[in-house]
């Protein structure tokens, strides 16, 4: 099971900050193949990898050409971790404290003004002077 785990951790990081996942996208060079093979029953794996590869060209299928893996690259996913000289890590074994609460009250009638709450809702008074 660890070494099931590992192989996955390791192919996800691989696929995440290598280039890596580009051959993910075989399928579609497979298809996009057939596809040019069916136009052109003459044409080889090395003139379709050339047409694409070597001397692409802007034609009628440039979305599917810029789908094939390779051809677009990205910026892949860089991790850097830095570590101080100086760099111990301790662990103590301090046993856990309880804390003492204080209950707080939720309503004290020496903060409140009397008679402001009932005000509160009272619409504007005009005043005739």
């Amino acid at each position: 099971m660890k070494k099931l785990i590992s192989i996955l951790l390791l192919s996800l990081y691989l696929v995440s900050t290598t280039e890596l996942y580009q051959l993910l996208k075989i399928p579609d060079l497979i298809e996009h193949y057939c596809e040019h093979k069916a136009l052109n029953p003459e044409m080889s794996l090395i003139a379709f990898l050339k047409t694409h590869y070597d001397h692409p060209v802007k034609d009628g299928d440039y979305g599917k050409d810029q789908r094939l893996p390779f051809i677009i690259h990205s910026i892949p996913l860089a991790l850097f971790f830095t570590i101080e000289q100086g760099f111990r890590f301790e662990i103590k074994n301090d046993s856990f404290r309880q804390i003492k609460s204080h209950k707080i009250p939720s309503y004290d009638e020496n903060f409140c003004y009397k008679g402001f709450i009932n005000s509160v809702w009272e619409p504007p008074r005009h005043f005739q002077g």
